[in-house]
């Protein structure tokens, strides 16, 4: 009874807050501007909140502990992520820039890769890599080259990724879940 009420609960809080970011912001008694977002940034919204679970280290074989929050930002023009992976706190942004979801990751490798959507559908989006806007060179310089989100559920991710690290390329896997 007690988990049913807590999931009820978060269910809640997690509907009030997507509700709260729906009005347009208003800075000093001006609207600011919010138009109509990319079906990926649509694709991201549904992963707003706080997701935990473990990752597996393809490098290594290591598992440990992960967290992702979701936070819509910017007047609903931004989402940030905040992750922690392993202890490592990271961030990455996604906004749209002419109709083109943009993903910027702010890594621990001390790079700071920008992506584009490379796949995307109804249950998992994938970006690489745009080396239009990321100058990195694999000879050296360690970074993500890319990701992949499955929702299995609502409440429920697959989360993968590749890294190029010290030339070398090696994938990451996590199963997440949904806290709120």
């Amino acid at each position: 009874m007690k988990n049913k009420i807590i999931t009820i609960l978060s269910s809640l809080v997690f509907s009030i807050a997507m509700t709260a970011n729906e009005s347009p912001a208003v800075i000093g008694g001006v609207e600011m501007a919010s138009g109509e977002k990319s079906v990926a940034f649509e694709q991201v919204r549904k992963k707003l909140g706080k997701w935990e679970g473990t990752m597996t280290q393809g490098a290594t074989g290591a598992v440990f502990d992960v967290s992702y929050e979701f936070k819509l930002t910017s007047g609903g023009n931004t989402i940030t992520e905040t992750l922690v992976e392993d202890g490592v706190e990271m961030l990455t942004t996604y906004s749209d820039d002419n109709g083109e979801l943009v993903v910027r990751h702010y890594c621990g490798l001390g790079t700071e890769p920008v992506f584009s959507v490379s796949n995307l559908s109804d249950k998992a989006m994938s970006i690489k890599l745009d080396n239009s806007k990321a100058d990195l060179h694999a000879d050296h310089e360690s970074f993500v080259t890319g990701m992949k989100w499955t929702m299995n559920s609502q409440d429920s991710i697959t989360f993968e990724n590749t890294v190029m690290l010290d030339g070398e390329l090696t994938s990451n896997i996590a199963q997440i879940k949904r806290v709120y």
